[in-house]
């Protein structure tokens, strides 16, 4: 079985069909929290954002923690990069961009802080791609990546509603516990593996859906929200997320 889930035609498709990209990126954007702790623990100066165009949390971090940022995928059409920093006042030169194969690239710099969120579900290896996230990683180096848990209820909303999208996703590498033990394999420290946040549910390009299944989906999120709401926890079965954090200790 091929590796790769996706390929380039897939990722230009995907960009292409996405409207309103450069927006301003808010002080509470996702895992907000989770970076600042880090950053400030852990005195982080520079940081690399694999596989994130357009460079939401490469912007975040540069915005608002003032870090030292580079921005690598193997699809990056810089306009948009560059619309998005100026929607956020920065300058088009504020973030370092490199446009590559993953997989044919020798680091040339290694990072305090390497992060992928929503990157390395679309790899049947995930042992190999999270080694890869590694090669990039300083001694004494944090690592930060997140992934979608679609073993959640939300899985089961791309399962049914959103197939194409749903089978781009190696979804057996979702569980934390497996992923703590490929990053310990590999030699790092695990601070923590986890599902993260209450509920969510989401399909891509919702407006092209039935009015059916925008209703039903609409529903859905609102009992959810209401309930984690009233009894907040994390769980496999409603967490929409899942988040590793890890140290190199050598």
């Amino acid at each position: 079985m091929a590796n790769l889930l996706t390929d380039r035609d897939f990722w230009v498709k995907y960009w292409e069909s996405k409207t309103g990209l450069s927006v301003t990126i808010p002080a509470n954007y996702l895992f907000h929290q989770q970076l600042k702790e880090i950053v400030k623990r852990d005195n982080i100066k520079t940081a690399i954002e694999l596989g994130g165009f357009p460079g939401y949390y490469a912007v975040f971090l540069k915005k608002y923690l003032k870090l030292d940022v580079t921005l690598l995928d193997y699809f990056v059409h810089e306009p948009i990069t560059h619309q998005l920093l100026q929607a956020n006042g920065l300058a088009k030169d504020d973030i370092h961009i490199i446009e590559t194969d993953l997989f044919n690239y020798e680091p040339v710099q290694q990072y305090d802080l390497v992060l992928s969120c929503g990157l390395i579900e679309h790899f049947n290896d995930t042992e190999d791609i999270i080694r890869r996230h590694i090669s990039f990683l300083k001694p004494g180096g944090t690592l930060f990546i997140t992934l979608p848990n679609f073993k959640a209820i939300n899985g089961w909303f791309q399962k049914n509603f959103d197939r194409e999208n749903y089978d781009k996703h190696n979804i057996n590498c979702m569980d934390p516990q497996l992923l703590k033990q490929i990053v310990e394999n590999a030699g790092l420290k695990v601070l923590s593996a986890n599902y993260f946040g209450k509920f969510s549910v989401w399909l891509e390009n919702e407006r092209e859906k039935s009015a059916g299944v925008r209703l039903f989906k609409k529903a859905t999120w609102l009992v959810g929200k209401v309930f984690t709401k009233v009894f907040p926890f994390n769980s496999k079965q409603l967490s929409p997320y899942i988040v590793i954090e890890a140290k190199r200790t050598d």
